[in-house]
């Protein structure tokens, strides 16, 4: 009776379901004994496939890091720096490869680009060195993946010698299954077809347009050689910028203003978020245009984004599309001077007190706003948080924060902006996310999608360089990184601070 009652073991419900599924004239052993040789096989084969299939190698004046991996559709991802991605469709099958461009040999590139005769030969280089990475590459992953099989079937089965046997035969057969099968689909004329995910979505001719590239060329060898020169080129234009290495701890901060219902701002967004690493986003409102109910859902947008997202309304932003913001799981809104850390950055901010959309209130003058600012400012002051960032739509709304925050983030204008207020406070003012939304149709030049990466030192909070991206607006393809050093205002700023603390101020 008691054996009755006990619960079915794993192995008799599989057995029971294999009898099912098969002839009874099969035996269910059998059938999950070979499923488990497999199983073995794959995931031993997997678990070796990331130990080892890997390699780092030049290829022309670039150093990449190339790295095998299971892949549902196979292809080549060529990942280009903070800028984006290329998935290229070169083969079939189980295994994918990455290829992550580290970093451009400058003086080899630089005397390819000038000497004619150089880039002649770039062709062969470029090729050679390819065909012995990716031979070097197949056969440290082949290597790798059978290691591992064999590994796993020792473990798991221990002093059965035919079942290891079996399972290394098993594996044997898939790592050749997988090399025939890329070899049979390889497809050279890929390179010419390019997806590009990214900042390399909005600026393809960042790289050379993709037809450009292959355009008078026969074969793939030249193909590599003109992709890998226009990468070198890119390279050579980013190692013109002024000399900064953010170390692991620096804080990067992504400043988004006036998106405007852009949806593309999004996807901008987004990428430069993985790009860049970074840790929190800043948006100093107007991301929506009427503030009406159906640009509610525009913001949930917001919750796909893995970092969080710091917001303060805009002047087009009604308390329903704060709402909405606050309402994303990832989101915060400021207002009112509160301060809150985030991302180890103490950060406070204030709503626009105007919405333009609503023609039956009279809107506040710009002596009004800046009278508002200050008050803020000066609660803040007496709170005595010391906040390291304050975050406004209007700048005129953020000169009330000079000599109490070293720095001010705001929008509102369009036009990117930066300067030093009386006080040592920097304020930074961001272009237009969005392209200033549909309103980019109304003039002749579309207006660029503009934002900032931010970058903070970990233990003094204070801004040590900024990259400013501009890309092209509707229409257009074309993408600028500049690099901006952090002048030395940082100790006029605590100059100012100390002498307040000596003599505090007492607010208006």
């Amino acid at each position: 009776m008691l054996d009755r009652l006990r619960k079915p073991s794993t192995v008799w419900v599989l057995r029971r379901g294999l009898r099912r599924l098969v002839p009874r004239w099969v035996p269910a052993r059998r059938i999950a004994g070979v499923a488990g040789f497999v199983l073995v096989a794959v995931v031993g084969a997997w678990l070796g496939l990331m130990v080892g299939g890997r390699d780092s190698t030049p290829i022309g004046p670039v150093n990449t890091h190339m790295t095998a991996h299971f892949s549902w559709s196979g292809d080549t991802e060529i990942r280009v720096g903070p800028l984006g991605t290329l998935t290229l469709d070169t083969h079939e099958g189980p295994i994918g490869v990455t290829v992550t461009v580290d970093a451009l040999n400058v003086t080899d590139a630089r005397t390819i680009f000038e000497d004619p005769e150089a880039l002649e030969g770039l062709e062969q280089w470029v090729s050679a060195d390819a065909k012995d990475a990716i031979i070097r590459l197949v056969i440290r992953s082949a290597v790798s993946a059978l290691l591992g099989a064999l590994v796993l079937s020792v473990l798991v089965y221990r002093r059965k010698a035919r079942r290891v046997a079996f399972v290394c035969g098993t594996a044997v057969a898939m790592v050749g299954a997988t090399i025939g099968t890329a070899a049979w689909t390889w497809n050279p004329r890929s390179v010419s077809q390019p997806q590009y995910s990214g900042l390399l979505v909005s600026a393809p001719s960042v790289v050379g347009n993709a037809q450009d590239i292959v355009a008078g060329f026969s074969d793939y060898s030249r193909s590599l050689a003109k992709l890998v020169g226009n990468v070198s080129k890119l390279y050579d234009v980013t190692s013109t910028l002024p000399a900064y290495e953010p170390d692991p701890t620096t804080i990067r901060v992504l400043h988004v203003s006036d998106i405007h219902l852009n949806p593309a701002s999004w996807e901008v967004i987004s990428s430069i978020t993985q790009q860049f690493d970074v840790a929190l986003i800043v948006d100093s409102g107007d991301i929506s245009d009427h503030g009406s109910k159906a640009e509610r859902r525009f913001v949930d947008a917001i919750s796909d984004l893995p970092v969080p997202y710091v917001y303060v309304r805009g002047n087009h932003d009604s308390k329903a599309i704060a709402d909405a913001v606050a309402a994303q799981p990832n989101a915060l809104v400021l207002d009112d001077g509160v301060t809150k850390e985030v991302a180890g950055l103490r950060i406070t901010g204030d709503a626009d007190p105007r919405f333009t959309p609503d023609r039956s209130v009279e809107r506040a003058s710009n002596e009004e706003v800046a009278a508002l600012g200050n008050a803020v400012a000066a609660g803040v002051r007496l709170a005595g948080t010391h906040p390291d960032i304050a975050v406004v739509h209007d700048p005129t709304q953020g000169t009330g924060f000079d000599g109490v925050v070293p720095l001010v983030l705001a929008g509102h204008t369009h036009q990117r902006s930066t300067k030093l207020l009386p006080e040592g406070t920097r304020m930074f003012v961001q272009g237009s996310t969005g392209g200033a939304g549909l309103r980019a149709l109304e003039g002749e030049t579309p207006e660029p999608i503009e934002c900032s990466i931010l970058y903070f030192d970990a233990t003094t909070k204070r801004l040590q360089a900024w990259d400013d991206l501009t890309i092209g607006g509707l229409g257009l393809s074309s993408a600028q990184i500049n690099r901006t050093l952090a002048p030395e205002e940082t100790k006029r700023f605590e100059q100012y601070s100390r002498s307040q603390q000596a003599d505090p101020w007492e607010g208006p």
